[in-house]
Parts: structure tokens; sequence; C-alpha cells
């Protein structure tokens, strides 16, 4: 893996996370100001996965991260989508 790519994969894994923080951003707006709808429920109900939580423990340092939830949604992935499209048109 050469550092092009290397590169290419870190800047993916950025505009990803932003796109996600976009995307909840946009649920929440929708939570707070559409009225209850079936097109509300559409855009705000989300898909949970779950990881964790990670355990290391070592003979001096003791180490646990999680658990970490993913929400995905239908304005998660337009976040991620408007996030790319943007970053593609002037990056």
């Amino acid at each position: 893996m050469n550092a092009a790519s290397r590169r290419r994969a870190g800047r993916f894994v950025l505009l990803l996370l932003i796109g996600l923080v976009v995307g909840a951003l946009l649920t929440e707006l929708f939570v707070r100001f559409m009225p209850e709808s079936a097109a509300r429920d559409f855009f705000t109900t989300s898909v949970a996965a779950a990881l964790g939580p990670l355990v290391m423990d070592l003979v001096a340092v003791g180490l646990t991260v999680g658990p970490l939830v993913f929400n995905l949604n239908a304005l998660s992935v337009v976040g991620v989508l408007v996030v790319l499209l943007a970053a593609r048109t002037w990056l």
C-alpha cells in the first residue's frame, strides 16, 4: 500500500465520518421540526449495530473501550452522499 492510496483511504474515512455527523444533524432537525407523519417515521427510523465492549487487560494496564453503537437511517445515508459529492466537486 503506497502513500497515495493510504491518503485516499484516510480522506474517505474522514469524509464518511463527517457525512455521518451531517446525517445525525439532519435527523435531529427532522425529529424536532417535522410534524408526525409517515415521512418522518421513514426518515428517522434507524437500525443500530453495536460493538463491544472491548477489554484489554494487561499486567500493568487495563483498557476498556465501548460499547460502540452505530445508528444508521435514511438521513445518515443522505448526509454521507452530500458530503462525498461536495468533496468530489470541490476537492
